[in-house]
């Protein structure tokens, strides 16, 4: 009488994410090709008596199959990722020398007038500027009238309430807005030029010269 091997059970072939050259540090063919060799060696070393089920087979097949399509989905969002942030990039640099309006509270003033705005939560019966200098007294309000919501920009021409030009420096903006008897929510926003764009783990950010910088994703108008 022939022998008979002795009877194994049927573990999953799927190598687990801990043993070396397993399917976590292999490329998606070399995963397919290791576990078509071990399906084979097991089906070669079955019990004649109590052979694989084939739902265990199918089983197994599709555990393969959907470990290879999740490395292989990876591999293309990361892709994808690269790719729109290259595209990205490419579309921030054109804002190099354009004007942008985002939020800020820092005015800076040097030859000529500052530019300057507000973005409000809904619109105002009366709104203003109020501009304080480094100590924080207000030298200047400017009288905005009624203002719609959303964003609106002026031009301060550098001089206090006594019409007396102030020194170049930096100075302060808040904003103050009712509608009625209630308080509208509002913030101040500057307008900078853009001098160049740094990129840094896939985010643009934008170098506004003596304003600072500002992310991309705060800039609430362009301007020519």
């Amino acid at each position: 009488m022939s022998s008979v091997l002795p009877a194994t059970s049927s573990p999953s072939v799927v190598p687990r994410a801990d043993v070396p050259g397993s399917l976590a540090d292999a490329t998606p063919e070399a995963s397919q090709d290791r576990f078509l060799k071990l399906l084979v060696t097991q089906m070669r070393n079955q019990d004649p008596l109590n052979p694989m089920d084939n739902a265990q087979v199918t089983t197994q097949i599709a555990q393969i199959s959907t470990v290879t399509g999740i490395d292989k989905v990876n591999s293309s969002i990361a892709g994808l990722a690269d790719a729109m942030s290259a595209s990205s990039s490419l579309q921030n640099a054109s804002l190099i020398g354009r004007s942008v309006v985002v939020p800020g509270e820092r005015v800076r003033l040097a030859e000529g007038p500052a530019k300057l705005g507000v973005e409000l939560s809904s619109a105002a019966d009366r709104a203003a500027l109020v501009i304080s200098d480094a100590a924080g007294v207000p030298v200047r309000t400017l009288d905005a009238g009624k203002l719609p919501a959303g964003v609106s920009t002026f031009e301060w021409d550098g001089r206090n309430d006594a019409g007396t030009r102030l020194p170049a420096g930096e100075y302060r903006l808040r904003v103050e807005a009712t509608r009625g008897s209630e308080r509208v929510t509002g913030s101040s926003l500057v307008v900078a030029t853009v001098d160049s764009v740094s990129i840094a783990a896939g985010r643009s950010r934008l170098n506004l010269g003596a304003q600072g910088s500002a992310d991309v994703a705060q800039i609430r108008r362009i301007d020519p």
